[in-house]
């Protein structure tokens, strides 16, 4: 971190205590799932895209408020394989939505020496919705800053059998070879085929609007994370609802299946 706490949240609500944030205890990596959109529009008796369009914001606070904070790794749950089964014109609003503002937003990431890649299965995408993410990690590759994950047609059981493949290939290749083809499996053999495979675990997850459950997001990555939940809309989701989860997360005992 290079910049003071008071010019990262200068204008903290009463009650939030800065100075209870412990700067050697910031995750390393942070996942979001960012929910609450639709019902955001609709307490606004807007259409569902409308949402999208205002959790934008959300998404550029968060990323300016992990990287000013040290955060080396922050992954955004964007749109999974299970979306496609939304209404039609929602899916295509979102796909030119998802270009426009990488687009938009590229230039002032690489400003900020942030990196922008993506997990997923990017060849189901719209051409231009394809090029733009392509566009922006060509742009970004080589920064040196946080790594911002884009997690888009992306599902973590197909990630897992994806890899599970990966791993039958490996074992055939090696009988191709006249080697021994049942060497004992491990975790990070295993790991090696995951979207994630150069990417530590996340050690605390997010998930806004109150929801408890994964959604099929980083399951192999999350076994060990902390979940913090808030009830918060994520087009609601500022700063210092960031630093409120930071705050619980640091407040956890993590103990890793051992004992203190």
């Amino acid at each position: 971190m290079n910049k003071p706490l008071d010019y990262i949240f200068p204008n903290p609500p009463e009650g939030l205590d800065l100075g209870a944030l412990d700067l050697d205890n910031i995750p390393q990596h942070v996942a979001v799932i960012m929910d609450g959109n639709g019902r955001w529009a609709k307490k606004r008796a807007m259409n569902r895209l409308k949402g999208h369009k205002a959790g934008i914001e959300a998404v550029r606070e968060t990323i300016r408020c992990a990287s000013d904070l040290g955060v080396r790794y922050l992954t955004i749950y964007s749109f999974s394989t299970e979306n496609w089964k939304r209404p039609q014109d929602e899916v295509v609003g979102l796909m030119d939505l998802f270009a426009k503002t990488m687009l938009a937003e590229v230039d002032g990431l690489h400003e900020e020496n942030v990196r922008v890649r993506t997990i997923g299965d990017l060849s189901a995408l719209p051409a231009e919705t394809r090029e733009a993410f392509e566009e922006a990690w060509q742009k970004t590759r080589n920064n040196t800053g946080m790594t911002l994950v884009v997690a888009v047609n992306y599902g973590s059981r197909q990630e897992i059998l994806n890899a599970a493949e990966a791993c039958v290939r490996r074992a055939l290749a090696r009988a191709a070879e006249g080697e021994d083809p049942t060497v004992a499996l491990t975790e990070a053999d295993f790991a090696r085929g995951l979207y994630t495979a150069d990417i530590p675990d996340p050690e605390v997850v997010i998930r806004t609007s109150g929801e408890l459950r994964l959604s099929n997001f980083l399951l192999w990555q999350v076994a060990y994370s902390e979940f913090v939940i808030t009830d918060t809309l994520w087009p609601d989701f500022d700063r210092y609802e960031f630093l409120r989860c930071l705050l619980a997360y640091q407040g956890r005992d993590r103990r890793f299946g051992a004992v203190k």
